[in-house]
């Protein structure tokens, strides 16, 4: 599994609001998403261009924007390199949706944890070698 995967698996079990969510580059390429592989393109595409538009309406480099239905909310945050759209019900916690979508980004961004090496097995204690009987002196 891919950091991007497990961060998406690990957004998806914290997070009760989001329904969907994709993640990509800053080309619009999916690097993983919780939809099928068609659809996630489309979303990235268009969250992509979301963020660009509004961006220039904005006049500035645009983080964050939520876009809110009736029927529920799309939320695209990014950061240096890489961007996250998530879908949700109506009425979001969008703080808290937010909030989720910035630590998944940086769950993503995290380099592959390594393997802990295995402890060296303790070498089994030497016998030891019983001891000798006391004499008394001559039998």
């Amino acid at each position: 599994m891919t950091d991007a995967s497990a961060a998406l698996g690990e957004l998806t079990e914290i997070s009760s609001q989001i329904e969907s969510a994709v993640l990509f580059d800053a080309a619009g390429k999916v690097l993983a998403a919780t939809i099928s592989d068609d659809r996630a393109q489309r979303v990235a595409t268009s969250a992509k261009a979301l963020l660009e538009q509004a961006g220039q309406i904005g006049g500035g480099d645009l983080m964050q924007v939520e876009a809110s239905t009736g029927q529920g909310s799309l939320f695209v945050v990014k950061d240096a390199t890489t961007v996250i759209a998530a879908s949700t019900s109506a009425e979001p916690t969008a703080g808290l949706v937010f909030y989720d979508l910035k630590r998944a980004l940086q769950a993503a961004a995290k380099p592959p944890a390594k393997p802990k090496p295995k402890a060296a097995a303790k070498p089994k204690p030497k016998p030891r070698a019983k001891p000798k009987p006391k004499s008394d002196g001559p039998a």
